[in-house]
């Protein structure tokens, strides 16, 4: 036989395996763009039944208000602002609130975590307690922070404080006590201290661990937030929420709910990008 004839097939398989990348690539935008195209239309066609609904009147439109509505409510705080000042204000002042709430919780949360991770004595002694904090609901610790630090910011600060950091506290716990043994033994045969191999092995272990509880935990900072406003505040979107409710404005609520699914659509957004600028190591789903 030949070593021309032998050769060819692995040269059919070189020549392939670029176009197999391709049309994979080809095939994952295709995809991105008919999951984008059925996620609007979806969209459009739930807001068109409610907006059909409301004004033929098969559901009550001062109740449920309809799209456009919702739509003029948002238009007139944007450009005429709301009773409590404009509405860049209100959300700086809630994402202000929920920002600070979400760093402490979480740097509570991954201290505390990979603390009690890796001293099994801390976790003994410390875990009963956590489990009963944990057990409370921590909604209803909102009013007892206006009570405790008043209207401002503090008592919102402290509301989300205590939604964002169980969550966070619980991955990176997890992902202390998940790390590679064999990543530990070794770098304790290096010599490695206690110290050194908590900062460079166990806590890059756990980075994935917690970033994961990230996506969750601003959207609590921002419950912890808008529920403390909701209770006592000066300003915030959750008074705007408190207000339109006294005021039986349902276009009102809507339209701060949906400012809000805005903002923590951003957040994610900013979080996600974070996280492939850390992992880009990491094979995207694309690629399995």
């Amino acid at each position: 036989m030949s070593p021309e004839v032998l050769s060819t097939p692995v040269a059919d398989a070189v020549k392939t395996g670029p176009d197999r990348a391709r049309s994979r690539a080809q095939a994952a935008r295709r995809r991105k763009v008919i999951v984008f195209a059925v996620r609007v239309l979806l969209l459009v066609a739930v807001l068109g039944l409610w907006e059909t609904l409301s004004r033929a009147q098969v559901i009550d439109p001062f109740n449920f208000s309809m799209p456009s509505k919702i739509w003029d409510q948002i238009w007139t705080w944007v450009t005429h602002g709301t009773a409590l000042g404009s509405l860049g204000e209100q959300i700086w002042y809630t994402l202000y609130e929920a920002l600070l709430g979400w760093i402490i919780g979480v740097i509570a949360g991954v201290v505390f975590g990979i603390a009690l991770g890796r001293i099994a004595f801390l976790a003994d002694v410390l875990g009963p307690y956590i489990k009963v904090l944990n057990s409370i609901p921590r909604i209803v610790l909102a009013p007892i922070f206006v009570i405790w630090f008043g209207l401002g910011a503090s008592s919102k600060v402290a509301s989300a404080v205590v939604l964002v950091f169980f969550p966070v506290f619980f991955n990176a716990f997890q992902g202390a006590r998940e790390v590679d043994r064999n990543l530990v033994a070794n770098a304790r045969i290096l010599g490695a201290s206690d110290r050194r191999v908590t900062l460079q092995v166990v806590i890059p272990s756990a980075t994935s661990w917690i970033f994961t509880s990230l996506h969750v935990s601003f959207g609590f900072a921002l419950i912890g937030a808008i529920v403390g406003e909701y209770i006592g505040a000066t300003k915030g979107i959750g008074l705007l929420v408190a207000q339109s409710q006294g005021t039986f404005n349902a276009a009102g609520v809507y339209a701060a709910m949906v400012i809000l699914a805005v903002v923590a659509l951003a957040a994610e957004g900013l979080l996600t990008f974070a996280e492939r600028r850390i992992f880009r190591w990491k094979p995207s789903e694309s690629d399995s």
